[in-house]
C-alpha cells in the first residue's frame, strides 16, 4: 500500500510530510523521524502486561517503505528511539539488526531524548551517532523537546501530537504535524504510542492531519510561513 506525502514550504525550504508519520528534506536527502519507541511492546511484556508481539516489526516495515519511496542518505531520529531498558530484548534487537543489515549505507543519527537516557544506547554495531539537542543541520535545528532556536527552524517530537475530529455522534483522534512560524512538531512514528490532543493548543500554527494514506491540512495559517503544494 502506497502512502502519500504533502510538500510544504517552511521559510523557503521544502519539507515533505509523509502519511507514514515522518518528514523528508529532499535537498539534504534526510528523513526526520520522531518517537519511534522501538521495543515498547517488549517493555510491557517484561513488566507483566500481556500485549501482542509485532509492533516493532510494523514500525520497521513503514521505515522500509519510507526508504524505498524517498531514497534518503541519512535518517535523523528526533529522540526516543528505544522505549526503555527492556527494549534491548533479543526479539527487538534482532529485528533492528535485520533492518540495519538491509540499509547498511544509511547514516543514522539520534538526537537524544528523555527515553534514550534511560533505555541506554544501541550496541555499536548498529552505527547510530548520538547527538545532543539542538542539532543544527542545514536550515533545521533538530530537537527532541519542542522549542525555538535562534537562527534555525526547530523540528522536534516528544509530545506525540494528535488532533480530534468530531461529528455529533462520533470522533476520531488522528496523528498530526504541527507547523508554526519558528518550530514544528512531528507525530510519533512508533506503532504503539499514545497521543497528546492538541486541539486546544493550536494558535499560530498550521496543522496537517494523517488519515489513512493521506496527509491533509486542517489550516493553512500562517500563510506567510507555510504553503502546501
Amino acid at each position: 500500500m502506497t502512502t502519500e506525502a504533502l510538500t510544504i514550504d517552511v521559510n523557503g525550504h521544502a519539507l515533505l510530510l509523509s502519511a507514514d508519520r515522518a518528514a523528508f528534506d529532499p535537498l539534504l536527502k534526510t528523513l526526520f523521524i520522531a518517537d519511534a519507541h522501538f521495543g515498547k511492546d517488549a517493555v510491557f511484556r517484561a513488566r507483566g502486561i500481556p500485549v501482542p508481539i509485532g509492533t516493532t516489526g510494523e514500525s520497521l516495515a513503514r521505515l522500509d517503505a519510507l526508504v524505498t519511496a524517498h531514497r534518503p542518505e541519512s535518517i535523523v531520529f528526533l529522540g526516543d528511539l528505544l522505549h526503555a531498558r527492556e527494549s534491548h530484548a533479543d526479539e527487538t534487537l534482532d529485528a533492528l539488526a535485520a533492518w540495519r543489515a538491509r540499509h547498511r549505507a544509511l547514516r543514522l543519527v539520534l538526537v537524544e531524548g528523555n527515553h534514550d537516557k534511560h533505555a541506554g544506547a544501541l550496541p555499536a554495531l548498529f552505527g547510530v551517532e548520538v547527538v545532543k539537542e539542538p542539532h543544527v543541520l542545514g536550515p533545521w535545528a533538530l530537537c527532541h523537546h519542542p522549542q525555538t532556536v535562534d537562527g534555525a527552524y526547530a523540528l522536534a517530537g516528544h509530545e506525540h501530537p494528535v488532533y480530534r475530529l468530531a461529528t455529533r455522534v462520533d470522533s476520531v483522534r488522528l496523528p498530526c504535524f504541527r507547523i508554526g512560524p519558528n518550530a514544528g512538531v512531528l507525530p510519533a512514528f512508533g506503532a504503539f504510542t499514545g497521543g497528546f490532543e492538541v486541539n486546544g493548543e493550536v494558535r499560530r500554527e498550521a496543522v496537517y492531519v494523517i488519515a489513512g494514506e493521506r496527509v491533509f491540512p486542517l489550516s493553512d495559517r500562517p500563510r506567510s510561513t507555510i504553503a502546501a503544494s
